[in-house]
């Protein structure tokens, strides 16, 4: 009998890819194997000119639990080397993940169904909209395992979605939220009752829009978080603007606004 992958990935459209971590069993805690399909997905979708909205969510009642504590310096992501260069390669591969959903063209929407702790915090960090089911939990975890509380990216995503204060609270602390007091710190933007269908909703509804409108929106938002003053964000902005006009997309726009029903 053939194990079931770690990641299974589905296209209910072919502009909509769904990634689901498969690991239930474990809370979809990251193994070397799904990081490995994790970031093979990903490459995948980039250079996938049809997709052009990515969902991220778990199977079963978790998100992701983190990293899988049952191997974490597994001897697969050494490359012949040996610890600390071992670790660093590791360490590195699975931060690298929240890198490859900052870079993503596509925009990703995380549909946290349970618990989102340690990594999976990360990865959930990392997407551009995220979306919390009632029974979603928040929390980083890492100080709690006696290494810094500082990890996959949550030092840079976290102060940017939350604020500085509540972000060096949660880091700190490594205390838990639930869905509730994470829409009211701004962590989630949304609280469902099927975030699944949420997320799909929203992501039928960004593919109603230009291809390259959506992809240069997520692009200059990202750019315009770390933009030195006001006009260093008009400039991105504008040419993003200019660019996007290029492609026929108001035209089209105003071309298909006057085709829908009043």
């Amino acid at each position: 009998m053939s194990l079931a992958q770690p990641l299974d990935v589905t296209r209910p459209r072919p502009d909509i890819a769904v990634l689901t971590l498969n690991r239930p069993d474990k809370l979809n805690a990251l193994s070397y194997e799904l990081v490995e399909a994790l970031h093979a997905a990903l490459d995948d979708i980039a250079a996938d000119n049809d997709c052009r909205v990515v969902v991220l969510t778990g199977a079963g009642r978790g998100f992701c639990s983190g990293l899988d504590l049952s191997a974490p310096n597994p001897p697969e992501a050494a490359g012949g080397t040996e610890f600390p260069r071992s670790g660093m390669r590791w360490q590195e591969r699975i931060a690298n993940l929240t890198a490859k959903l900052h870079r993503l063209r596509q925009p990703v929407i995380a549909a946290v169904n349970g618990p989102a702790y340690g990594g999976g915090f990360a990865l959930a960090a990392a997407s551009d909209i995220r979306l919390a089911a009632e029974s979603a939990r928040f929390c980083t975890q890492f100080i709690k395992l006696g290494i810094g509380g500082c990890d996959i990216g949550v030092s840079y995503t976290l102060p940017r979605i939350i604020g500085a204060g509540p972000a060096f609270d949660l880091i700190l602390t490594a205390r838990a939220v639930d869905a509730t007091e994470a829409l009211r710190l701004g962590l989630v933007s949304r609280v469902c009752a099927d975030v699944t269908a949420e997320a799909m909703d929203i992501a039928e509804t960004l593919c109603g829009y230009g291809k390259f409108g959506v992809e240069s929106t997520k692009q200059v938002l990202w750019a315009n978080l770390d933009a030195g003053c006001l006009e260093a964000a008009l400039h991105v902005e504008n040419r993003s603007q200019i660019l996007a006009s290029t492609e026929g997309g108001v035209r089209a726009f105003s071309e298909e606004f006057r085709r829908r029903p009043r």
